[in-house]
């Protein structure tokens, strides 16, 4: 690894996690608040709850902020409609994307003209000259960030990858409709204190791979879906009913793939890793793993 990971891994699958450097992007956005008139906070369409950084919260305060839903085209309708429900009885303005093909983003820049209105003109009644709208854009590890400031900024501005931590220090990118955008590494925190909070980071890859035990993360993801998507597990991967347990649903798969080690045995990695990549990509079906309570 490239930079000092800390982290816990046992046969249960307990995370804790907390890279060096998300010290510094937390100390990064604190010291920078000052600078920027609305905070962009985006949250991952799948898991909003888990991808929602409570530092956030109190490093932003009462400054204006926006919740974009990111990779909303991943989720059924009526469950980006109850998360958006959800934010606005918080009395926060959520916004469905999908910062790959742009869609919504638009409504981004009109959102952020309204959220700084009120202060813009207060600015023109003192005779201040009217000035770019500055931005920043917070976010854990692979939400989003770079797709969405290339499309806000209509070019290939920042780096981009579908790996966590591919943005590495604060950038100003000039964005459409006069604006100024600060864009920060994405953040998560010290210790998890659910571990289905930490266990969606996984599945969603905001967490490296690299540092956790596969075949039970792939385990795992194979045990939630029985649970809240039987149907789409079976039709994916071409299965006659759900096992008794997830392990024998993931043999289920392992077999009809035909992942079949040199000894006959079963290749538990591979059978892990195509079921993460093919959730990630959205390839098993429109799932959302979390879902606002009533």
């Amino acid at each position: 690894m490239s930079y000092n990971d800390e982290y816990l891994r046992d046969d249960n699958l307990n995370i804790n996690w907390y890279p060096g450097h998300m010290k510094k992007t937390r100390e990064l956005v604190q010291n920078n608040l000052k600078l920027v008139d609305v905070v962009i906070e985006l949250l991952d369409a799948r898991i909003p709850l888990s991808s929602k950084n409570p530092d956030i919260d109190r490093l932003v305060g009462d400054k204006p902020r926006i919740v974009l839903l990111n990779k909303a085209d991943m989720c059924e309708k009526p469950a980006i409609d109850a998360w958006v429900a959800y934010f606005a009885k918080e009395d926060v303005k959520a916004i469905p994307i999908n910062a790959m093909t742009g869609t919504g983003v638009n409504k981004v820049i009109s959102e952020c003209k309204a959220v700084t209105r009120s202060m813009m003109e207060s600015l023109a009644e003192k005779g201040r000259r009217e000035r770019a709208i500055r931005i920043m854009i917070v976010g854990v590890p692979n939400v989003g960030k770079s797709s969405l400031i290339n499309k806000l900024s209509g070019r290939r501005s920042t780096q981009t990858g579908d790996r966590p931590g591919v943005t590495k220090g604060k950038q100003w990118v000039k964005i459409r409709g006069d604006m100024e955008l600060l864009d920060t590494p994405g953040i998560l925190w010290p210790k998890f204190e659910d571990q289905e909070v930490a266990l969606n980071l996984a599945f969603t890859r905001a967490i490296k791979d690299e540092i956790l035990d596969v075949e039970t993360l792939g385990l795992r993801l194979i045990e939630r879906l029985m649970e809240i998507a039987p149907d789409l597990l079976m039709e994916r991967y071409k299965l006659e009913s759900i096992g008794p347990q997830g392990i024998d649903t993931m043999e289920a798969i392992g077999r009809k793939r035909g992942f079949i080690l040199g000894n006959r045995e079963l290749d538990y990695t591979r059978i892990a890793t195509t079921v993460l990549n093919e959730f990630r990509e959205g390839k098993i079906g429109k799932i959302v793993l979390e879902m606002p309570s009533i």
